[in-house]
């Protein structure tokens, strides 16, 4: 229940909505239980009243049904249309409320928890999930208050008719009651276990749609046809385990409510023949038995419906549930004009408390301005040092401060603000190149636009291109090379213009042509600005005022290049090897 009483927090706003659309239902739902009775009226006092002539059985027959026929045309039409459009309508704005809120939710979750989540998964929550809840909205608030609503109304006009019938007909409801709470208790946990299954799914789909050319390049399709076969069949074993119970749960309710009018029948056809009951009165009173038992057959398929939007509400709030590992203080101050110094003051880190550390005790002075390169083998921990900076992590123990601030005491985006990355696989989103570059300040004009890119020796090859800055670069920037890429990315962080740049690996798997043009720009972007540039290619870093060679998580060596290449160390060893190659 208290996924139920968190999702009535989303609802509150449109209570009066929902109100409105409960009156308008009962409009509806009310005027049809005028029918039975019609029909008794018809039946007892017009056809078979023999005080009456034919011409008055016809004239009375015709002013009622013409009178109802009219109130059925005028009333109903705009009732059912109102009905359907205001409870759509809460709805949707409902699930648009829910869905914003998930997507700030995602914003602000770390990197740490999207390394251990599949993209698809979490789509399936934001999509799948968020619009199985409307049917709580809808068939929760709305659409089982009016079924109840039609219940009561036709017992008591049932009352008025014939107690002892009444009591005949509402003899089965304490069983169907019993049915329901048993059945219902196990569907949902087989509903849950359901969307988690779709959930692996279509995680595991949206990961190989990403990958497909690494499956054709090594001819795995057999393997992954395999790999897909085996999730699908998952979901199908919680399909169909999900759809046998609920077949069971419809078997039995709807036997019960298929059994009741028959029970009725039969008292009211002995009540015809030994106690006087009018065949007027008998044929109203089945007539209200459909009044009665369809209200109940929606019933179950409302409860279904309920289980699932249950199920799916709860799966929403576990994922709103999730913790921000990186958060700003409360009364943290926003960090805005920033000279460049920077301090990494004992610093470790290690992914959580099960892994092992990944760096040790870091001490690091660097000046305004300073152009530092960190170089090493591989898994040294040279990305992981330089993403602590914008807090994508925090440190495990120590501090890193900006101008003597530390990096934990200011607000996380005005952190981020003043800093430009670019990495060595720079995401484009399947936009223009204009939007794309744009993403480095929304409000920029066109000209500074082209001013980055020209600035980023990304505008000669994007005039080439179809559309020029319109051009659509797929997903992903599929349609533009490594290198186009690569500038694209340079030049967003051009038009951000911040004074703090990080460099992750940016030129290490560009061809030489690509590398030049890069290189050139991000000495260019580098000027005047606090710089760190994380490279595997050494002689791409020689230029550079320190650079710290990084490995197995700690400093082992800091200096220029010509200081290092005269220890006779680890960095020279290294660079004669590149040279070397």
């Amino acid at each position: 229940m208290g996924s139920i009483r968190r999702y009535l927090q989303f609802v509150l706003p449109y209570k009066w909505m929902i109100t409105l659309t409960v009156i308008i239902g009962i409009l509806k739902f009310g005027i049809p239980l005028l029918t039975p009775l019609i029909l008794a009226y018809v039946i007892d006092d017009i056809i078979l009243n023999e005080a009456l002539e034919t011409s008055e059985q016809l004239s009375t027959l015709f002013w009622l049904l013409g009178g109802a026929i009219v109130l059925f045309l005028v009333l109903r039409p705009p009732i059912e249309y109102y009905r359907q459009y205001f409870a759509q309508w809460t709805g949707n704005k409902v699930l648009y409320d829910i869905r914003n809120h998930l997507f700030t939710h995602i914003q602000k979750l770390s990197l740490r928890f999207y390394a251990n989540r599949k993209a698809g998964e979490i789509i399936s929550r934001v999509i799948h999930d968020v619009e199985q809840t409307k049917n709580f909205v809808i068939t929760g608030l709305m659409n089982i208050w009016l079924d109840m609503f039609t219940i009561i109304i036709a017992i008591v006009i049932m009352m008025t008719m014939d107690v002892w019938l009444t009591l005949v007909a509402i003899a089965l409801l304490p069983v169907y009651a019993l049915s329901i709470k048993y059945f219902y208790s196990h569907l949902r946990d087989l509903t849950r276990q359901r969307s988690q299954a779709l959930a692996d799914v279509q995680g595991h789909l949206h990961e190989r749609l990403q990958g497909v050319n690494v499956i054709r390049s090594f001819a795995l399709e057999d393997y992954e046809q395999d790999q897909f076969d085996k999730r699908n069949h998952h979901f199908l074993t919680r399909a169909i385990n999900h759809t046998k119970w609920n077949a069971k749960t419809f078997a039995v309710v709807n036997t019960i409510t298929d059994v009741a009018p028959l029970l009725v029948i039969l008292a009211a056809g002995y009540f015809v023949l030994t106690a006087g009951l009018g065949i007027g009165e008998m044929v109203a009173f089945v007539s209200y038995m459909e009044r009665l038992y369809n209200p109940l057959r929606r019933l179950v398929n409302s409860s279904t419906t309920l289980i699932q939007s249950i199920a799916s509400m709860d799966r929403v709030f576990e994922f709103i549930d999730e913790k921000y590992d990186i958060e700003s203080k409360p009364g943290a101050e926003p960090l805005k004009q920033v000279d460049g110094s920077i301090q990494f003051d004992h610093v470790d880190f290690h992914y959580s408390e099960e892994h092992v550390p990944v760096l040790h005790d870091i001490n690091l002075n660097v000046k305004a301005g300073e152009t530092v390169a960190l170089v090493g083998m591989s898994g040294g921990g040279k990305s992981t040092l330089v993403s602590l900076i914008p807090r994508f992590y925090d440190v495990s123990s120590g501090r890193i401060l900006i101008d003597g601030k530390d990096v934990q005491d200011v607000e996380v985006r005005s952190l981020r603000a003043q800093v430009g990355m670019v990495l060595q696989d720079n995401v484009l989103f399947s936009d223009s190149v204009k939007l794309n570059i744009l993403m480095g300040n929304p409000d920029a004009t066109d000209e500074e636009v082209v001013r980055a890119a020209k600035a980023a020796n990304a505008h000669e090859f994007i005039q080439g291109l179809p559309q020029g800055y319109e051009t659509e670069v797929g997903e992903r920037g599929v349609k533009l090379s490594g290198g186009q890429k690569q500038r694209i990315a340079i030049a967003r962080v051009f038009l951000k213009n911040p004074p703090l740049l990080i460099f992750d690996e940016a030129t290490s798997a560009l061809d030489l042509e690509s590398e030049h043009y890069i290189q050139e720009a991000m000495n260019e972007l580098a000027k005047d600005r606090t710089t760190f540039i994380v490279a595997h290619r050494l002689s791409t870093v020689t230029h550079a005022d320190r650079i710290i060679v990084v490995e197995d998580g700690k400093i082992q060596e800091s200096g220029t290049h010509a200081e290092l290449m005269k220890t006779g160390g680890s960095y020279q060893k290294l660079f004669n090897v590149q040279t070397l190659e």
